[in-house]
């Protein structure tokens, strides 16, 4: 621990305040740790906002472990400083144990409301407001806590498997910006988790999803609050509707009739104050691209006005739905949140939450970047962002570097984000298959303890 006393007490605090990667001056407009992590009481050479940037320069850097980021550390503070520290992870990783959960989520929910805010009225679709909702899955290291917290699939024997945790989130779809997260465990429906995130939803707003959310009384429930929906038609809806009215080629006025069967989220009331039925429009769209799995898709929106909404907009929004399959890619493949590491089920939650604040910190950058040279932000890359901020980083964090935003050295970086753009491939065929074949090792289909290996492993063919 640093020692300081008498009339150097203030200054040494502000040292010890300062961030240790440079990160600070990266992303020190969309950050203000002092509401959520205060001032701390003892001066510690891991202090709470110095531990933040720590963690996060952890979650962005490519090997993500404990000894890299405090090796970067200890050479920040022999450059620094000309001090040493303790090449042990302990005292980083009892630190990092001590960040207040509640702080975390705090200040990645104000992130995200602050690049949410600073989106223009020109990604507006028809005037509205489009949050895009889809789930995932990530797996954690095998322990019993983890295990019991977030189960592994039934399918795995006791101790050949991993904890998984399922997540629904939902973003922005014009800036990617991750705006909400729930998260359970497989036996939770994703539509469960999105009920839980339906607080986040405001008036205006305009539901996108697939057809996993589609619902009867979903549907109504976020009418009721003024969100509209705009989802694929669920699969077993095949009965319960009528045809209203036609309003154009492939575009029907449709009712939708209440079911029997109550769903298992509302209670009897709740469900009887569920109208028997509720006007729903239907459109038809064909699909006729070469290589596509779908060939036709209905979609089923609370969006009633021709006039207002013609259907050929809903065809282009809904193609737009792809783009939350990419932000999930983002985060949890070029990101690394696909496996995460931590090893209790509170440092799990710190960590997921760490990773979403460097991903909207992430998105703020290439939104900043796109806003000074006339880009639209989706045609810049993220895996090039993450690479170029980086690199970056290790630039600003040297000794001689006095402030990241000095003349020309920010804005150098925001004009190569801004150089690597995605380029505009319509209708291309990316078939879900794998290249690249694995090693012909056995599969570990016993406990370690109990699981004898074949000898001559070389010549292990999978039956």
């Amino acid at each position: 621990m640093l020692k300081c006393c008498g009339k150097f007490v203030a200054q040494k605090r502000r040292f010890e305040q300062h961030s240790a990667t440079q990160l600070a001056e990266l992303f020190g407009e969309w950050v203000n740790l002092k509401e959520d992590f205060g001032v701390p009481k003892r001066l510690r050479l891991f202090s709470p906002s110095r531990m933040f940037w720590l963690f996060l320069f952890q979650v962005l850097s490519s090997d993500g472990s404990c000894r890299e980021t405090l090796r970067k550390f200890l050479v920040w503070l022999a450059a620094e400083n000309g001090r040493f520290a303790s090449a042990s992870t302990a005292a980083y990783c009892k630190a990092r144990a001590r960040m207040p959960l509640q702080g975390i989520k705090k200040l990645s929910g104000r992130i995200a409301r602050h690049i949410y805010a600073s989106e223009t009225e020109a990604s507006l679709w028809y005037g509205r407001k489009i949050k895009v909702i889809d789930g995932a899955c990530v797996s954690m290291p095998d322990t019993a806590e983890s295990q019991q917290a977030w189960p592994q699939p039934k399918g795995s024997k006791p101790g050949c498997g991993f904890p998984i945790m399922k997540l629904v989130a939902i973003f922005s779809l014009a800036s990617g910006t991750l705006l909400e997260l729930a998260k359970g465990n497989l036996h939770d429906h994703e539509r469960t988790l999105f009920r839980k995130l339906w607080r986040s939803l405001k008036s205006g707003d305009v539901a996108l999803a697939d057809r996993g959310f589609c619902g009867y009384a979903d549907f109504f429930l976020l009418a009721k609050r003024g969100v509209d929906s705009v989802m694929r038609k669920h699969q077993r809806r095949t009965v319960g509707a009528a045809v209203l009215k036609k309003i154009g080629e492939n575009d029907y006025l449709m009712e939708w009739f209440k079911t029997s069967a109550k769903p298992d989220w509302l209670t009897k009331k709740q469900w009887g104050n569920v109208p028997d039925k509720i006007i729903v429009r239907e459109i038809t769209v064909i699909v006729a691209v070469k290589g596509f799995r779908t060939q036709t898709i209905t979609i089923a929106t609370t969006l009633t006005d021709p006039a207002a909404f013609p259907a050929c907009a809903f065809a282009e929004l809904y193609r737009k739905r792809w783009s939350v399959e990419l932000y999930l890619r983002d985060i949890k493949i070029t990101m690394g949140m696909d496996i995460l590491k931590c090893k209790t089920p509170q440092m799990v939650e710190k960590e997921l939450w760490m990773r979403v604040i460097a991903y909207n910190l992430i998105r703020a950058v290439m939104q900043e970047s796109a806003s000074i040279y006339a880009l639209p932000v989706e045609s810049l890359s993220f895996k090039g962002t993450l690479s170029t901020l980086r690199q970056w980083e290790t630039t600003l964090s040297l000794p001689h570097t006095d402030n990241a935003r000095s003349p020309g050295l920010y804005r150098a970086m925001l004009y190569y984000i801004a150089q690597d753009t995605i380029p505009l491939r319509p209708n291309r065929i990316e078939p879900r298959a794998k290249k690249r074949r694995a090693k012909n090792y056995q599969l570990l289909n016993k406990p370690r303890r109990l699981f004898k290996e074949i000898q001559h492993r070389s010549k292990y063919r999978r039956p």
